[in-house]
């Protein structure tokens, strides 16, 4: 199979993973117990109140009309109005996933650049102290829940010291400050930093042990090839001798970076409750409780569209590096 042909059917899987996702969300929000009718006769609404939005959010009409009206609104990019805020759902989700970005980013990147370098210095130093104590501190940072490293930095730094906020983004009185400037203003804040250092270090040593373990084993394996003794008979210095060890041994390192900043963006719910950090994965918890079927439909479509996309770069960049890799998608 040529390079093209191998696109070319990644692509079409991919829009066909989409829409199956997006339809199995649909059914599976529509087939859920209980119904919003019920929740805003909790809240005290009329049933003509209620009737009245029943009819402006299409809740009465037939399964398959509002599947159809569902399928084009997705398509033309109206993904609806929150039940509970009252306001246009991506409105409301967009300023959130910028949020995550910013957090989830950073972090899964600075975790490959320093475990990249800790697993070659590991590896370079086989035997010794170094490396045997450094794979049980890297391995115990993916053994511990991420939520709970967090609880325990705040607890530690936050509660116990009072050195770092214990949630949110920003205080109140730098919020007020902000009121009116661009979003990126917050990062020439020293308040800011101070909010964002304790989630970005649990995010950055949860993913820190996968690029340290397998920049080690690949340290480990180039060391015995002939480009290394070509280069200690010629005489070249330890430093320089590190770095070109590092170049030819970070390829696979570098292949597993995308994979896990999709899995991160999609996966890092339980940090953003934890340090209430006012990301998409806080505000599907906040609208789970709520019931706000609008927002949280489309909060799942988005991390599942962030996952499908994510893995097909993920295959054409492979493809790319190996053509290998399509070929053998046709045996």
């Amino acid at each position: 199979m040529s390079q093209a042909k191998y696109i070319l059917k990644r692509t079409a899987i991919t829009a066909v993973l989409i829409y199956l996702v997006a339809s199995a969300l649909f059914l599976f929000f529509r087939f859920m117990p209980g119904s919003y009718s019920s929740i805003m006769l909790q809240q005290g609404l009329g049933p003509e109140q209620i009737a009245v939005l029943e009819r402006k959010w299409g809740l009465n009409q037939p399964l398959h009309v509002q599947y159809l009206n569902y399928i084009r609104n997705m398509l033309s990019a109206d993904v609806g109005q929150s039940f509970v805020y009252g306001t246009n759902v991506w409105e409301l989700v967009r300023p959130r996933m910028l949020n995550s970005f910013i957090l989830i980013a950073p972090a899964v990147t600075v975790s490959y650049l320093v475990g990249g370098v800790l697993g070659a210095a590991m590896g370079n130093n086989r035997g010794t102290r170094f490396e045997k104590y450094g794979i049980v501190v890297v391995s115990t940072f993916k053994t511990v829940p991420v939520f709970l490293s967090g609880i325990i930095l705040l607890t530690i730094f936050a509660s116990q010291f009072d050195v770092f906020p214990s949630s949110g983004m920003l205080s109140t009185e730098t919020t007020r400050a902000l009121s009116g400037q661009p979003f990126y203003a917050m990062f020439g804040t020293a308040d800011f930093w101070m909010h964002y250092f304790l989630p970005f270090v649990t995010v950055m040593t949860f993913f820190i042990t996968l690029p340290s373990l397998i920049m080690r084993t690949n340290v480990v394996e180039t060391l015995g090839q002939d480009f290394l003794y070509y280069h200690r008979i010629t005489g070249l210095n330890r430093s320089l001798k590190f770095k070109k060890l590092i170049k030819h041994a970070s390829l696979p390192v570098i292949t597993l970076y995308p994979v896990s900043m999709t899995r991160a963006l999609g996966g890092m719910v339980l940090v953003e409750v934890v340090f209430n950090w006012p990301g998409i994965g806080k505000l599907l918890v906040d609208s789970v409780l709520a019931r706000d079927y609008p927002v949280v439909q489309f909060v799942f479509i988005v991390a599942a569209i962030w996952v499908i996309i994510g893995n097909y770069v993920i295959d054409i960049l492979y493809s790319v590096i190996d053509p290998r890799v399509a070929i053998k998608s046709e045996e």
